[in-house]
């Protein structure tokens, strides 16, 4: 479904935005829809949302010299 949308915009934007919709055959709808499309498509792309108590513990270990043979003998400790 469409919908209408106004845009208040500076009146030289205006202009090169229907300069650049001649130039690529697009409507400036078109490359404004375009623009919205490419902004949700990164949302999506990006990381899920961390909840609060992650998000606290984000950087926790910063600098510290933890290694993946260390949190494999945290494991065999923990369920031995």
């Amino acid at each position: 479904m469409n919908t209408k949308l106004t845009l208040r915009l500076d009146d030289e934007l205006i202009r090169e935005a229907k300069e650049y919709s001649h130039e690529t055959g697009k409507s400036v709808s078109r490359l404004v829809g375009d623009y919205f499309a490419l902004i949700a498509a990164r949302r999506t792309r990006r990381e899920p949302r961390l909840s609060p108590r992650v998000r606290a513990l984000a950087g926790a270990l910063k600098g510290a010299k933890v290694t993946e043979a260390d949190y494999l003998r945290h494991l065999e400790q923990k369920y031995r």
